[in-house]
């Protein structure tokens, strides 16, 4: 796997607090990475450090064999997607304007940028928003406006903070899909989930973290183990084949005592 996003004991302080702890790990091209561990486990923190959205204490991090540090910052722009968590925003903006911003980067608007928003639109099942306002969508249609965004960039990297976490099953299942695409046309997809079952499902890799620290990594049958998800989430999980012969179903099932 190439790495397009390296970590190499990577740590970030917020005051006294780490909360990125001597991180090791890759986002590969062409593969989804899956980031799943419990509440302030760190996962929003290596996907902000990626963006040079927080500094690095310690450590460092390379985009596409580059330095973070050394890029300018409308290159990394065009170079990495971020989508934050929660489908929060509520401007009084039309889904079409909103979906555009993710082609900024990319300098004066023309027909290629028109179309890219159309197709990202289209892609994330959200052409039926695109003249509606922000503030009147409901969150779960405001996040598939924002993942409009994100893919209307066509960056090479694609970082997606929880971004199932608003969406109805179906649509889960729709923006996995298209992770998967945005993987196959080469682009590393990085994706923190608490939806251990899509996790198992869809993803090429998982990165397990926990207190700041990634606790275990590799494909997710290694990775979201019975023990792992015992020592971790603290819950008796139940692991099932996939249907013919597919990724193994993670089912949390019951808390375990403290």
């Amino acid at each position: 796997m190439i790495p397009a996003v390296l970590f190499e004991q990577a740590s970030v302080r917020y005051g006294a607090r780490r909360a990125l702890d001597d991180a090791t790990a890759m986002f590969a091209s062409g593969a989804v990475t899956g980031i799943v561990g419990p509440n302030g486990a760190g996962k929003t923190t290596l996907l902000k450090a990626a963006s040079r959205l927080v500094p690095l204490g310690s450590g460092t991090c390379s985009v596409l064999g580059r330095p973070l540090g050394a890029w300018p910052r409308d290159a990394l722009a065009r170079a990495v997607a971020y989508l934050p968590q929660g489908g929060n925003a509520a401007w009084p903006v039309t889904g079409r304007r909103l979906a555009a911003l993710g082609r900024l980067p990319h300098g004066r608007a023309a027909a290629a940028d028109r179309l890219a928003v159309e197709r990202a639109l289209e892609r994330a099942d959200a052409g039926a928003f695109a003249e509606r306002r922000l503030d009147e969508l409901s969150s779960g249609e405001r996040a598939r406006v924002l993942f409009a965004r994100a893919l209307a960039t066509e960056a090479p990297i694609l970082l997606a903070d929880e971004p199932a976490a608003h969406l109805d099953p179906a649509h889960q299942l729709r923006l996995m899909e298209l992770l998967r695409e945005e993987a196959r046309r080469g682009a590393a997809v990085a994706v923190t989930l608490h939806e251990l079952a899509l996790a198992a499902r869809f993803c090429d890799r998982i990165l397990l973290m926990d207190e700041g620290c990634i606790v275990a990594q590799g494909p997710p049958e290694d990775a979201l183990g019975a023990g792992a998800l015992a020592e971790v989430f603290g819950v008796e999980a139940i692991l099932a084949p996939g249907p013919g012969g597919g990724p193994a179903a993670v089912v949390p099932w019951r808390r375990l005592s403290a």
